[in-house]
């Protein structure tokens, strides 16, 4: 993944690259371990937390997501301790990996001379000042693990196509299914790599590079691949059924949800700009440019991936704007040449700062208002309710909660609670035992039976259907949920 053809970087143009980054690392950092938090990323941590005390994702819980950055998670967790900060320092510190890999290979790969290290420096800053990724690339979900991947099967692809041997197609299939693996909104990606490796080949064997990435790709997904032989049902379940027949059961109106997210780009400032950036940039390359064919490929492939990832994001039902992350980083690489063919052609070929600062500039404003929007919810909000419920709760006693609860108090959630959001599917009495799942209706009768020695909600209704006030002798509200205990039969 080193330099390669006539493309040679300058060691201190890795310096000045290294350097120009270093302060935006460090703020995602500091960010990572204070206020980087989404909901969702909570049940990721409760499946870690699970897999470590020795249970199987699908088999002995549901947890329909790909399970590698929860078995990633669960192992740093085991060792170092069961804290939100560990999943997230590991993201962010991918994320930053991820946004290097980025920045060099336009450093290694841009062919002007003068503008490779102002072009590497607005990719890799396009890449770490986005709004989505340095908010949600270093939670605990898979977004930081993911990002890493597609940007090493990446390079890997590039170099691949001019080995002779195997073995870079090999690392491009593993990484593509690491990134498979860990969530299936990057599954996109690995037949790009491996059909642009195969279209583009240039030196070696062609059908053992095809071979060496399919066993890649079969190393990475093994744990998959033995979840699915023990539990076929089960892993097909939370693969592709949940997703498919379910999601929206939390999302009524899924088409309109999913129209708002799909045109959210016409009032954000960072979108549109990389947007246009990275479309102008594409034409310049193709068009414009007097670069050498296989030198465009390699940019042509940044546009396939950008394209097949924002796709398959956009097919999501229902979307999210933070799944469109993961390519950012290929969206980047174009956009850094986008800027550069627009600089040369208003400002001349010989001024290369002003526009790369007043586009990092603008970037760093756009990150500045999403994070000044911010709802100012985090992990530190959900602690004191935390702390609450191990006061008034017995050590092995059971709590009805949520997942940040659950995780934050360490106590294993009951069967069935390990993720809120399938309590609406309704299946088959034997399915929902098979995919540990139950229903609103069971949800209340536990609640009723006394099996909870301690309850907490914050969702209003439920609180009114459940009757929680007739169950429990005492209660606080701390920040709008309330803390049951004390129970009254």
């Amino acid at each position: 993944m080193g330099p390669t053809g006539n493309a040679k970087a300058d060691r201190s143009g890795y310096l000045w690259l290294c350097g120009a980054l270093a302060l935006p690392a460090a703020a995602l950092l500091l960010y990572a371990q204070t206020q980087a938090f989404t909901w969702d990323e909570s049940f990721h941590l409760v499946a870690a937390q699970l897999i470590a005390a020795g249970r199987r994702p699908y088999l002995d819980f549901c947890f329909p997501q790909a399970p590698l950055n929860a078995y990633w998670n669960a192992g740093w967790m085991h060792v170092l301790g069961q804290s939100w900060r560990v999943p997230h320092a590991f993201a962010a510190l991918f994320t930053i990996a991820a946004v290097l890999l980025t920045a060099d290979f336009v450093l290694v790969r841009f062919p002007e001379r003068s503008w490779r290290l102002g072009a590497a420096i607005t990719a890799g800053l396009a890449t770490l000042l986005n709004a989505m990724v340095f908010e949600y690339g270093p939670v605990a979900q898979a977004y930081g693990l993911c990002l890493l991947a597609l940007a090493a099967g990446f390079r890997f692809t590039v170099g691949a196509v001019e080995s002779r041997g195997w073995r870079l197609a090999g690392l491009a299939g593993l990484f593509a299914g690491v990134a498979a693996g860990s969530s299936l909104l990057t599954a996109a990606a690995a037949p790009v790599y491996l059909g642009w490796i195969l279209f583009h080949h240039r030196a070696g064997n062609r059908w053992r590079k095809l071979l060496a990435y399919g066993v890649g790709t079969a190393i990475a997904l093994a744990p998959v691949l033995r979840l699915f032989w023990l539990g076929p049902r089960q892993t097909w379940f939370n693969l592709a059924e949940y997703h498919l027949s379910f999601r929206k059961l939390y999302w009524p109106e899924t088409t309109t949800h999913d129209l708002e997210i799909l045109t959210s780009w016409i009032d954000s400032g960072q979108a549109l700009f990389l947007g246009l950036l990275a479309i102008y940039g594409l034409v310049y390359v193709a068009r414009r440019s007097s670069w050498s064919r296989d030198l465009k490929a390699e940019f042509y492939l940044c546009a396939w991936l950008t394209a097949a990832l924002a796709i398959e994001a956009g097919l999501a039902h229902p979307t999210f704007p933070r799944y469109f992350l993961l390519a950012v980083p290929f969206a980047s690489i174009l956009a850094a040449a986008g800027l550069y063919a627009i600089a040369t052609q208003l400002l001349g070929p010989g001024r290369v700062w002003a526009p790369v600062i007043g586009a990092s500039l603008f970037l760093a404003l756009g990150l500045g208002k999403s994070l000044y929007e911010e709802n100012g919810v985090d992990w530190s909000s959900y602690q004191p309710i935390a702390n609450k419920i191990d006061q008034v709760t017995p050590a092995h006693a059971l709590v009805f909660a949520d997942e940040p609860i659950y995780f934050l108090t360490r106590r294993t959630p009951p069967p069935g609670f390990e993720m809120s959001l399938t309590h609406r599917i309704q299946l088959p009495p034997a399915e929902e035992a098979l995919l540990h799942i139950i229903t609103e209706a069971e949800k209340k009768r536990r609640l009723q039976s006394g099996m909870f020695a301690t309850a907490y909600s914050c969702d209003t209704d439920q609180l009114k259907n459940f009757g929680f006030d007739k169950l429990y002798r005492q209660h606080v509200v701390m920040d709008d949920c309330t803390i049951f205990w004390d129970w009254k039969k």
